[in-house]
């Protein structure tokens, strides 16, 4: 393990040598443009696919669950970026639906305000990999860069926790920080849901089930979500391979994840397959354009609009599914973390938080 871990460093140490080269040495190294769909992929990216490809990197179903975790975690710690300072950091243990749920709190530096807007965060990974470590730097970085508490879960995982696990474990966190947050500074009239992947999917879920509560939550940021499982799109197929994540990577994910096809007509399954999603709070909803879920995130953001729900569509258009974790190697996807930010401050500030 720790050999593994040594060599996956290293790699990473050299990857961001290479990203660095100048420029006019990127495009020269990774050769004519890779366009899709109209869409013009980022030059650093690309030349990061060919050397991710050249490494001899296998694709996560090939990996098998275990190693597909720990590999997942190397690499988003290898190419996050410097860590950013928070004023604390808490882990929390709560009551969950099947037994204690684990939650890691972050509060930004300086922080004098006693009750915070907060970002209650589900990381991504298919509903099979990820982890609060291996999402500490974006955590960090949210933390830092909005001004708001964040709160992430580490939600069960398939296939030891098929569905509905991940998500039950979703809508009891929120609720549990509704409730009782106030005491650890969290403002419950000031909760956003958010996620990334498949954690985008839980937060979209969170929002439909917790519409009518006392309490629901003032805002969706939705990172590149899964909205629909039971249907294959264009985006699928044409950026189904070698934009890391693949089609058969996403089959194995929902192998793991659920028990049956037949699941997938599920909301909670599929968000954009709900029946009505009027009354849900306002959205951010940011796709890629280099993504297999890129049609899926578009169709979901334009549900919403549709149903009367104040949403903003972004996608960022030269870049692949999992930017959030190459913020410390693609400056392309440092440059989308901050626009991101820029839009949850605005959004806050324009509901009056």
């Amino acid at each position: 393990m720790q050999m593994r871990e040594t060599a996956r460093a290293l790699q990473g140490h050299i990857a961001n040598m290479a990203l660095r080269m100048p420029i006019s040495w990127v495009h020269i190294a990774a050769g004519p443009p890779v366009v899709v769909d109209g869409r013009t992929l980022d030059s650093r990216t690309q030349w990061f696919l060919q050397l991710l490809a050249r490494s001899g990197q296998r694709s996560l179903h090939t990996l098998g669950v275990s190693r597909s975790r720990n590999e997942f975690d190397l690499f988003m710690k290898a190419m996050g970026g410097r860590p950013l300072p928070a004023g604390a950091i808490l882990d929390r243990t709560i009551a969950g639906p099947a037994g204690p749920l684990r939650l890691r709190i972050y509060r930004p530096a300086g922080s004098v305000a006693r009750l915070l807007p907060t970002i209650l965060f589900f990381h991504g990974g298919g509903f099979v990999i990820g982890s609060l470590e291996g999402y500490d730097l974006p955590c960090r970085y949210w933390c830092a860069r909005t001004g708001c508490a964040v709160v992430a879960l580490d939600y069960r995982l398939a296939p030891e926790h098929k569905f509905p696990a991940a998500i039950e474990d979703g809508v009891a966190s929120f609720r549990w920080l509704a409730a009782e947050g106030q005491a650890l500074g969290v403002d419950p009239a000031r909760i956003v849901v958010a996620g990334d992947s498949a954690g985008g999917t839980i937060a979209a879920v969170v929002a439909q089930e917790t519409r009518s509560a006392p309490q629901a939550p003032c805002l969706q940021w939705l990172i590149y979500p899964a909205t629909d499982l039971s249907e294959e799109r264009p985006s699928h197929i044409s950026c189904g391979e070698g934009f890391l994540l693949t089609r058969p990577d996403m089959e194995w994910f929902r192998e793991q994840y659920l028990d049956s096809l037949a699941q997938t007509a599920d909301p909670r399954v599929s968000p954009l397959r709900a029946a009505d999603l009027s009354g849900l709070p306002p959205a951010l909803v940011f796709t890629a354009g280099f993504d297999p879920l890129r049609d899926e995130g578009q169709a979901y953001a334009e549900r919403l609009t549709g149903s009367g729900v104040k949403t903003v569509h972004r996608e960022f258009d030269s870049l692949v599914h999992g930017f959030v974790c190459m913020r410390g190697a693609l400056p392309a996807a440092a440059r989308a973390m901050d626009d991101m930010v820029v839009g949850v401050r605005h959004e806050l500030a324009r509901l009056g938080h």
